[in-house]
């Protein structure tokens, strides 16, 4: 099996690594790659070199460039292969992607990632959507990975997604500020009692929310702006998940101080 991993950020590198460790033959690309790969991994010299001999491309890039990707891999797509679309994108973005695609006649698939990438890695659970979506399912079953069939439709695996993150990011921003506001008045025992009637657990779990909340702000900034856009798109008006999105920008801006 050849797979293309488009975009080795933290996911895509992991899944390349984890990938090639199973023994598929992996290339990959990237404009600037920051981590080793497993040296059986060919770094391609462009996106559309990696995808032209894969069984299954996978697209890990931000939202942002996902539509300029698929247009790149345009001419090397065919009806043999698979395109996982796996950024976290709005159901309206996975739709414009599946449309620039459509006419190559590759199967396309909606995927979700609905857990951080560490430290299951490749075998982090899965939803997927799409007319590949059972194709691909078949590929991924063999190599004992969550990978879970949703639909045919495209945009029902990212609607799932974007509705976790809604619960989820709006639960840790109310944390992360609520803990520093705790530190702020000097009773950041009082306010960790406080969470813990809510979402019990003990203070390793509050931890685990901000230092989700801190490694990964920038990656979560484009997430929460994918759900306002679904949101508003039902004509629903976006106050928490915006608020939420706000504190991850805030975030952000402190990590790069």
């Amino acid at each position: 099996m050849h797979i293309a991993i488009l975009g080795l950020g933290e996911a895509g590198s992991i899944f390349a690594n984890d990938l090639a460790n199973m023994g598929a033959t992996i290339s990959a690309w990237d404009p600037g790659p920051k981590r080793v790969l497993h040296q059986n991994i060919r770094f391609a010299h462009n996106n559309i070199d990696a995808a032209k001999d894969a069984d299954i491309i996978l697209s890990v890039n931000l939202s942002s460039a996902s539509e300029a990707i698929a247009k790149e891999v345009l001419p090397v797509m065919h009806a043999d292969k698979i395109y996982a679309d796996m950024n976290t994108s709005s159901p309206q973005k996975k739709i414009a992607v599946y449309e620039i695609l459509k006419s190559s006649g590759v199967p396309y698939v909606d995927v979700a990632i609905m857990a951080p990438v560490p430290p299951k890695g490749i075998k982090t659970p899965f939803l997927a959507s799409g007319p590949g979506a059972k194709k691909m399912l078949a590929f991924f079953e063999s190599l004992g990975l969550d990978f879970t069939f949703l639909s045919e439709n495209v945009g029902d695996a990212s609607t799932r997604k974007l509705l976790r993150s809604i619960v989820y990011k709006g639960v840790a921003a109310v944390i992360c500020e609520a803990v520093e506001a705790g530190k702020a008045f000097g009773l950041e025992d009082y306010i960790r009692e406080q969470i813990h009637t809510v979402i019990g657990g003990n203070n390793s779990l509050i931890d685990r929310f901000i230092e989700g909340s801190y490694t990964h702000a920038e990656r979560r900034v484009h997430e929460m702006e994918a759900v306002v856009q679904m949101l508003e798109k039902k004509d629903i008006q976006p106050f928490m998940s915006a608020a939420a999105k706000d504190n991850l920008e805030k975030i952000c801006n402190a990590v790069k101080k």
